[in-house]
């Protein structure tokens, strides 16, 4: 795609990410090996397109280097007003700057960002892949999405917080800060094997520090570049970030123009409805500073939108915001989930969704329950996601009532009897692959007091501990019970509004009781009492009357015969008298005097709306510093699911909240008070009785994998700590000797033994390789090892004839006939395989081993 009146190059429509430096105020491509790295000097233009269950969607972000000239950065903002219009409107622009990128923009660079200093006007350039000739400092900060910058070679840019790459070409050296956490130092080894694998083609080794005292021939060669240290480090910097009540001040302006000047002017504050944004004009939305969107209605004038940019920086400029305050323009029509999540509800015209129910907006329609096949949800997991459903629900119940403040079971008899007064604990257990899983629910009665709603957690608690801290645990709040706890009652589900279901009641049961009835079939029926007044009922539905004489099944006109079967079978529960089905309009005299006299009720068939399903958002949490902060996963997958933490998963119909086998007890105890904070505090004003379910790793039932792409069962099993990652980059054994020539020092030690050496992070010790460089400068860094040289050229470079569908004897030697595949080019091993080495070692061994045999090279 180009376009005749810019200058713009050829911009390939192609899924995935494609990034441009700004060189001579043109729009350069970078190298793929070199995305993710960022010269402070440059700006760049980064453009990424993915798939989506609507079509596709186009991201395009300039970026500002904290050294880059004001024409750089004017450049990189006109080339992006071009390709919007080129795109025809169609891309959420960003504009990103360094150290303040937006989640969306950081979910690219999965290994994280490296910030490098200059820039083309300094005369560097991307990297090539084997440059050796390197001597870096590179200071990395965050847990879920990191950066690297490069600082300067001095023991004075260090802190007791963080991790740093001691970057030497053929050797990096990764000294964690003694307060770093276990998730940032797994965050630094990625990083540092990104670096060996993309920038260095797998051949450099790494050496980790995590205790200066047990690592001494490391710190030598430390203290060879960085001199020695004299006094104490630094204190650990703290991460600055938004915390969720700054986050949750939204304010919506509407922007427009007046005889001849801009008007700003504020028009809402949280909670945000849709129908404030009017197709005609723009609009600016202000999440608390932390972040600024422009919305560009379809019918403002081609000089609204092209202001767009320059508006939203006048506006920070105007509120005293930092420069580096994130800016993101919308387009009408083509919004991004995390600000369609700013409003209360969002609808879209004529959208197909879940299991093809066609929604649109306007019309008047029946709300339909949707029927669908229960065997289909373990072979589809999106599907158990959808749905909301762990299994087919034919498991076994056990249901106990808190009674002073401890257990009481329940008569089985009355299973699926609730009452607003009590609380309940439902243990829900199900067979999975031969082995039995648990789902702990914990239902709360409307007026259940303080002391009953705390025993219920720590009951449940204990409850979880006698089936090995395996069981889900679902919050429910009474009436928002969701739709598994629904099918597991097969229908009977009768939720009381008040009084208890305990034998000596407070108070009398009322004589004449009112039920709506919901749902057409055993999976999805509840009857909820309502107060026994005409005003509570409505066309759509059948309500229960239960008098002293009779039980009233009221069919209104809008309900199916679905539900009126349904209806009955719940008229058995509630009332023992004889049932009289009437038609709504041919009530008996006595069916209003019950209710106390006519009156008006909902008799219009309901507004049927759509109402986008929310994009799920995943989330760590975190509220150590004192306030509760939460870092987002843009594009999550399995993999994002960190051992040490506690993750949140926001579905909108409800909250999962994943504990990791390693996260620290705090956090763990404070999971739920997060999750109902993280609520409290949401900018579109959520129901503050949204199902809260706790899910522990390993653990995890169908309708919390199905809202991950390719869910790995086997991966925590496979899955590597810290600790292991750091032990697979080899045995010190394999170090036989280690040169550095630094600033015209040598230190030469015979069987050195340094702590995790080596060059690969496949379980044992990795082939070594012997130095081939020529540089003796004093940025080289030379390793030597005992093992043979794998090619005469020194590349340890095979084509892939010689290792593909061969047997030891028939290989070079030197090549280990257990990791054939290392052997193999950068190219050739994508071309063969599909991914990069790093994505593949990445991957569970027994997923390595079934593609190697797939392609010869087991």
């Amino acid at each position: 795609m180009t376009d005749g009146d810019t200058n713009l190059p050829t911009i390939e429509r192609k899924l995935g990410l494609q990034i441009w430096g700004i060189e001579n105020m043109k729009m350069v491509p970078v190298p793929e090996k070199a995305y993710g790295t960022f010269f402070e000097g440059d700006c760049y233009i980064i453009l990424h397109m993915k798939r989506t269950s609507r079509g596709s969607a186009v991201d395009l972000h300039y970026w500002i280097g904290k050294e880059s000239s004001q024409d750089e950065q004017g450049a990189a903002a006109l080339y992006v007003t071009q390709m919007d219009n080129v795109l025809r409107g169609n891309p959420v622009q960003h504009r990103e700057v360094q150290g303040h990128e937006s989640e969306t923009f950081q979910s690219y660079f999965r290994n994280g960002i490296i910030y490098k200093k200059g820039g083309v006007a300094s005369g560097f350039k991307h990297v090539e892949t084997n440059m050796y000739n390197i001597k870096r400092l590179l200071h990395v900060k965050g847990k879920k999405h990191v950066s690297a910058t490069e600082v300067a070679l001095s023991w004075d840019s260090f802190n007791k917080g963080d991790v740093y790459l001691l970057d030497l070409g053929k050797v990096l050296i990764q000294w964690n800060g003694p307060n770093c956490s276990i998730a940032e130092k797994s965050r630094g080894l990625a990083l540092a094997r990104s670096i060996r694998d993309s920038e260095r083609g797998g051949r450099a080794q790494i050496g980790i520090i995590d205790n200066e005292k047990d690592s001494p021939d490391l710190m030598q060669i430390m203290k060879m570049v960085l001199g020695e240290r004299h006094g104490e480090l630094r204190d650990a910097i703290p991460d600055t970030k938004a915390d969720e009540l700054q986050k949750a001040n939204v304010r919506l302006y509407h922007v427009y123009e007046k005889d001849n000047d801009l008007v700003v002017q504020e028009i809402a504050t949280r909670p945000l409805t849709q129908d404030l944004l009017q197709h005609e004009d723009c609009y600016i939305l202000d999440q608390g500073g932390f972040k600024i969107y422009v919305w560009r209605g379809k019918a403002s004038s081609l000089e609204e939108k092209k202001a767009a940019f320059t508006r939203a920086v006048g506006f920070i400029q105007a509120k005293g915001y930092p420069s580096s305050t994130n800016i993101e323009v919308i387009n009408d029509g083509a919004e991004s989930a995390m600000f369609k999540q700013l409003f209360q509800r969002w609808t879209e015209k004529d959208e197909t969704q879940g299991l093809g129910k066609v929604y649109t907006t306007g019309k008047i329609a029946k709300v339909e329950q949707v029927k669908f096949d229960t065997t289909q949800l373990h072979a589809r997991p999106e599907l158990a996601a959808e749905q909301r459903m762990v299994d087919d629900a034919s498991g076994e119940i056990e249901v106990w009532r808190i009674e002073d403040l401890e257990m009481q079971p329940v008569n089985p008899k009355t299973y699926g009897q609730f009452y607003g007064g009590d609380c309940y604990l439902v243990l829900y257990t199900y067979l999975r692959s031969g082995r039995p899983h648990y789902v702990l629910y914990m239902w709360q009665g409307r007026h259940a007091s303080v002391d009953e709603i705390t025993a219920c957690a720590l009951n449940a608690i204990e409850l979880d501990k006698k089936y090995g801290d395996e069981a889900v645990q679902v919050r429910v709040t009474m009436g928002k019970e969701p739709t598994h706890f629904l099918a597991i009652f097969k229908g009977k589900l009768v939720i009381y509004e008040g009084g208890t279901s305990r034998t000596q009641k407070s108070m009398p049961e009322p004589v004449i009781r009112l039920f709506q009835v919901r749902g057409t079939d055993e999976m999805n029926t509840k009857a909820t009492e309502v107060p026994a007044r005409a005003s509570s009922l409505n066309s759509n539905d059948v309500f229960l009357l239960t008098t002293s004489q009779v039980c009233y099944l009221w069919c209104g006109k809008g309900c199916s015969g679905d539900e009126r079967e349904m209806a009955k079978m719940v008229a058995d529960i509630v009332s023992k008298r004889d049932k009289h089905t009437i038609l709504e309009g041919q009530e008996p005299a006595e069916f209003w005097e019950a209710l106390g006299g006519k009156a008006p009720y909902a008799s219009e068939k309901r507004f049927q709306e759509q109402v986008t399903h929310y994009q799920p958002r995943l989330f760590e949490c975190s509220n150590q510093t004192g306030r509760f902060i939460m870092t987002e996963v843009v594009g999550f997958c399995q993999e994002d699911l960190d051992e040490d933490d506690v993750m949140l998963l926001d579905t909108w119909e409800e909250i999962f909240l994943w504990v990791g086998k390693a996260s620290n007890t705090y956090e763990r105890n404070e999971a739920i008070a997060s999750a109902k904070e993280y609520l409290k505090t949401h900018p579109a004003g959520r129901d503050l009785a949204t199902p809260i379910i706790l899910v522990k790793q390993g653990y995890e039932p169908l309708n919390f994998t199905g809202w991950f792409n390719a869910w790995d069962p086997y991966k925590w099993s496979d899955g590597k700590s810290y600790e292991e990652m750091k032990n697979s980059l080899g045995d010190v054994s394999a170090i036989s000797e280690i040169k550095v020539d630094l600033n015209n020092i040598s230190l030469n030690k015979r069987t050195l033994s340094m702590t995790s050496v080596a060059g690969s992070n496949m379980g044992n010790a990795s082939p070594e390789y012997k130095s081939h460089s020529n540089h003796s400068d004093s940025n080289s860094c030379n390793y030597n090892s005992n093992s043979p040289s794998l090619m005469p050229n020194g590349d340890g470079i095979y084509s892939r004839e010689v290792l593909m569908n061969k047997t030891v004897d028939e290989l070079p030697e030197g090549v280990d006939p257990t990791k054939k595949e290392y052997y193999l080019s950068d190219a050739d091993f994508h071309d063969i395989f599909g991914k990069s080495k790093d994505e593949f070692y990445q991957m569970p061994k027994w997923k390595q081993q079934n593609e190697k045999k797939q392609w010869g090279l087991f």
